[in-house]
């Protein structure tokens, strides 16, 4: 405590003289000759592009994959240093790639770099309706010049022309807008218009063609926004005066007491109310008039500061209704007390600390809601189910027979397909029942406690098996099928 009390003893008032670093001119400081083999970057609209999936994401288009390795120097600047020369290549040939749709810009790192780094960057555009009698390559030039910095052109006067367009590779400002037209007036006093498609991009605003954000942001509807707005507000408190000379009202109230209110738009005094002033002033004359205006002045400076008044009683709107439920509105809220209460009404006990006792209960009663169809094996299954029938379901809810384990839970069975009796299948039939007749009766012997029901299912199921194993008709080759039994 000795040692913290003479710390703050020490501490100064004064403000500390903030000295600058300064960086070491050494080796081991300087990164300049790894950054040879980089390019830098930057994002035109950073709210469209998080920075961490670019880091990610870039190399997978470049197909670089771990022959590059991604820096992230800002919310809006990156740096990809390669390992091979070749990739850096292949990768600055084109130059106009995107992330998440948005455009980006890149270029070869510099020791030094101009004032207009990466303001800049090469765009292929197409030039469209150019007129038939000025298609040449100095019309193309000037027109290509509009956009940006003329760097080369794919024109041959020699060579067939089968496309529709020019090309023309631009060197392009990605501050400006992507222009599409262009009006043009000839020579002969016509007017034209040049159509632009620039190649590779992607996303940009629809209301200014900029690069750097969506319509919703654009700076240039916001500000048409921001002036709507305000002239309407300035329209509010230069309207004509609403209380007129033969207006009871006039000289009680006063012009910025009615009208609108230019915060929030709304009447500041309903026009009921103020035709029961009217009415109220209008009921008396001399002495009791002046009293009753007097009354009328008081009540609306009583008001002046007290929001909710005037909201119910001048403006007559509704209150607020107030809840002592401070979760509503907030959506699903399970407490410990709503799911014991739950389960005491679908007879399930209260869910323990274990996990996988809980996933089982939780899936037994789900067998149990009445919007599951109840299937043949389901309802056969309820034979079963009596008092003295040793089948007799758990206490855990399983019904014997009702449904299957599969990998997502449980599953109610399938019914099973009643097979077609055919003659053939009626002779074996009967056969059949000729063999059974010969089995010893400890083997048909039924256990205790089977109904007759059982037994008879049980021998119709033998039947059916013996018919299934007669009817497995299997054709040999070159000896045709086998003779019937």
């Amino acid at each position: 405590m000795a040692n913290i009390d003479k710390a703050l003893m020490s501490l100064s008032l004064e403000e500390e003289e903030d000295i600058p670093f300064v960086m070491p001119n050494l080796p081991k400081y300087c990164s300049c000759e790894k950054n040879v083999m980089s390019i830098m970057g930057r994002t035109l609209n950073p709210e469209c592009q998080n920075m961490a999936d670019l880091i990610l994401d870039m190399p997978r288009k470049w197909q670089v994959y771990d022959r590059v390795r991604g820096v992230a120097l800002s919310s809006e600047r990156f740096q990809f240093s390669f390992k091979y020369e070749h990739d850096l290549e292949e990768v600055m040939k084109k130059r106009v790639w995107t992330f998440n749709e948005w455009s980006i810009v890149i270029d070869r790192w510099v020791k030094k770099p101009p004032e207009d780094y990466l303001q800049f960057m090469p765009v292929w555009i197409q030039i469209r309706n150019i007129p038939v009698n000025y298609y040449t390559e100095a019309s193309i030039y000037d027109l290509g010049d509009i956009i940006g910095k003329v760097e080369e052109m794919a024109f041959d006067l020699e060579k067939p022309q089968s496309k529709d367009y020019v090309r023309v590779k631009v060197r392009f400002d990605v501050s400006k807008p992507v222009r599409r037209s262009k009006a043009v007036i000839l020579p002969n006093g016509e007017t034209t218009t040049v159509w632009y498609d620039f190649e590779r991009i992607q996303k940009r605003c629809y209301n200014c063609q900029r690069l750097t954000h969506e319509k919703d942001k654009c700076p240039l509807l916001i500000k048409l926004r921001k002036d709507k707005a305000e002239a309407r507000r300035k329209s509010i408190l230069e309207a004509k005066p609403i209380l007129k000379e033969n207006d009871p009202l006039f000289g009680v109230l006063r012009e910025d007491q009615v009208g609108l209110d230019p915060h929030s738009g709304r009447l500041k005094i309903h026009p009921d109310v103020l035709q029961e002033m009217r009415l109220y002033l209008l009921a008396a004359e001399g002495q009791e008039r002046k009293i009753r205006e007097e009354r009328v002045k008081m009540l609306i400076q009583s008001m002046s500061s007290d929001t909710r008044t005037q909201n119910l009683v001048l403006r007559l709107e509704d209150g607020p209704v107030i809840t002592n439920d401070m979760n509503k509105g907030k959506g699903p809220i399970f407490s410990s007390d709503e799911v014991v209460k739950t389960c005491e009404k679908e007879n399930l006990k209260p869910p323990g600390d274990k996990l996988m006792a809980s996933a089982i209960k939780a899936g037994i009663a789900m067998t149990r809601f009445p919007h599951i169809e109840e299937t043949t094996s389901e309802r056969g299954a309820a034979n079963f189910d009596s008092a003295n029938s040793v089948f007799k379901s758990a206490s855990l809810g399983f019904d014997t027979g009702s449904s299957d384990a599969s990998s997502s839970g449980v599953r109610p069975r399938r019914a099973s397909v009643r097979r077609k009796i055919t003659p053939t299948s009626r002779k074996n039939q009967k056969g059949s029942k000729t063999k059974t007749e010969g089995i010893s009766k400890e083997v048909v012997e039924e256990p205790k406690g089977v109904s007759p029901h059982k037994r008879k299912a049980v021998e119709e199921e033998m039947v059916v098996t013996k018919i299934a194993r007669c009817n497995d008709n299997e054709v040999v080759l070159k000896e045709g099928p086998p003779t019937p039994q």
